[in-house]
């Protein structure tokens, strides 16, 4: 089997621990979308797996997809998820249980006439590298945070209290991984991440992830979920194809969904 990665950053825990377990017996390539440009390699490959939301990742992603090549996640899913109002919208949509959302514009325009009853959690809307996460209790601090991002278009969602530690769930095809972070949000700002078995999650938790996934088209994705209270699960956010460090196992599952992939692009 042929097995392109759509990437600039190839040495990716993930990715790497993935192609060594690929290579012995499969051709694995790894194409930077800005570097190889018009030049796409022929004969395509089998499998694309897609572990980059740039535009240019994601034209890629939609010329291979228009040539007939199989590609993880899907470009059209893949940028679903960048757009947390079109994120929350589908979400809600389809009775998940995802924080509510309102898409408020240009952050700096907003921020001198908004006066929040209530601490909200304010979002870039554009879900990206080095994006707004921000609680504001007050007017004070949305103030402060326009000052920083004036021209950013932003999502408010409304604070919901709970423990101050996100859940950080991942799947890889049906198998779901888990682990505990200090949400960026607590008073001490983001901390460690910690192991958690799946069979630690509040019941319904791990189904809830497929579901997730089914309604958005994933085959690789992220869904952070706080717990506010009793095992009470509420969606914060959905990425496609995160970097799922340090979970055993995950490579062995991605290297296996490729290869499901792959046949199944054959028949």
């Amino acid at each position: 089997m042929r097995i392109g990665l759509i990437t600039p950053e190839p040495g990716h825990p993930l990715l790497a621990d993935t192609t060594a377990l690929l290579a012995s017996e499969h051709e694995v390539e790894a194409l930077d979308p800005v570097a190889l440009g018009d030049d796409l390699p022929l004969p395509l490959a089998d499998v694309y797996l897609l572990k980059s939301r740039t535009p240019h990742a994601l034209e890629l992603a939609r010329d291979l997809e228009r040539r007939g090549a199989p590609v993880v996640n899907t470009a059209a899913a893949t940028a679903l998820c960048q757009d947390r109002t079109e994120m929350a919208g589908l979400a809600l949509r389809a009775g998940l249980p995802f924080a509510a959302t309102r898409t408020v514009g240009i952050l700096g325009a907003w921020a001198r006439e908004a006066r929040p009853s209530a601490p909200v959690v304010v979002k870039s809307r554009l879900s990206r590298r080095g994006d707004l996460v921000a609680r504001a209790d007050g007017t004070p601090r949305l103030r402060e945070l326009a000052r920083d991002w004036p021209q950013e278009p932003v999502v408010v969602q409304e604070y919901a209290p709970n423990n101050g530690w996100d859940h950080k769930l991942w799947a890889i095809g049906d198998q779901v991984f888990s682990a505990l972070r200090r949400s960026e949000l607590s008073p001490g700002g983001r901390g460690p991440t910690h192991p958690l078995a799946p069979d630690e999650l509040p019941a319904g938790w791990a189904d809830l992830v497929r579901r997730v996934g089914a309604v958005f088209a994933l085959d690789v994705y992220g869904v952070d979920i706080i717990d506010t209270g009793g095992g009470t699960p509420l969606i914060v956010d959905v990425n496609a194809f995160p970097g799922i460090r340090g979970q055993s196992g995950a490579p062995e599952a991605l290297a296996a969904l490729a290869l499901r992939r792959a046949l199944a692009g054959r028949t």
